[in-house]
């Protein structure tokens, strides 16, 4: 934002040169945020990229199977299935908003619009963001859960017990240490999201700042 700084010097220096001036900054703004709102885009795009991935790699492992296994004994596995269509159709749909909002960003040509569609474009990140981490918290919670719970029962029967002899206390204490690792991980996560959304979130503000003053 260096050079839009010396503009500004410049133009509150001479008012002769006052329309020529914040056409420029409205220029060099309206390319910023544009810039800004294409990042949030591939970065979006990048994190769904790196979540299939994951998805992919984990469901090699014994615990994926075993997983998918327990859940299919619930008797949830297509609602479960369902649920996991859900989350990425959602996530989908944020990145399409994204793509759009990056759009209209590049193609406008007057300072309300762009200001407008500004704001609009922070409201849709940060209810990606809400809509992620709740999602994080929900199925990494569900799947630790089951997981630990597999574990106990697991570890309980090869030492010559009965699942009738595992006392509710011992469930308890596993559900709460589940509850402890998935707030840690979330928070981790939402530090993560503010670093790199919020750094471009902030910089759309301040340009949403420097086009309020334009629009006097």
């Amino acid at each position: 934002m260096e050079e839009l700084d010396l503009l500004k010097k410049d133009w509150n220096k001479n008012d002769t040169f006052r329309k020529v001036s914040e056409q420029e900054i409205y220029g060099m703004l309206h390319k910023n945020s544009s810039s800004n709102v294409k990042w949030i885009f591939i970065i979006s795009i990048l994190e769904l990229g790196l979540g299939i991935l994951l998805s992919i790699v984990l469901s090699f492992t014994k615990f994926d199977h075993e997983n998918t296994e327990y859940i299919k004994n619930l008797g949830i596995y297509n609602y479960y299935q369902a649920a996991m269509v859900v989350i990425y159709a959602v996530i989908l749909y944020f990145i399409v908003r994204f793509y759009l909002m990056y759009r209209k960003v590049s193609t406008t040509d007057s300072i309300k619009l762009l200001m407008k569609n500004i704001l609009k474009t922070r409201k849709v990140v940060q209810h990606y963001i809400l809509f992620n981490l709740i999602t994080f918290a929900i199925v990494f919670m569900a799947g630790a859960s089951f997981g630990l719970k597999i574990g106990i029962e697991k570890a309980t029967l090869d030492s010559g017990g009965t699942i009738a002899e595992i006392p509710n206390s011992i469930y308890l204490i596993s559900f709460l240490v589940v509850l402890v690792i998935t707030g840690l991980l979330t928070g981790a996560f939402w530090l993560i999201y503010r670093l790199i959304y919020g750094i471009l979130l902030k910089k759309l503000k301040k340009n949403f700042e420097e086009l309020k003053k334009i629009d006097l």
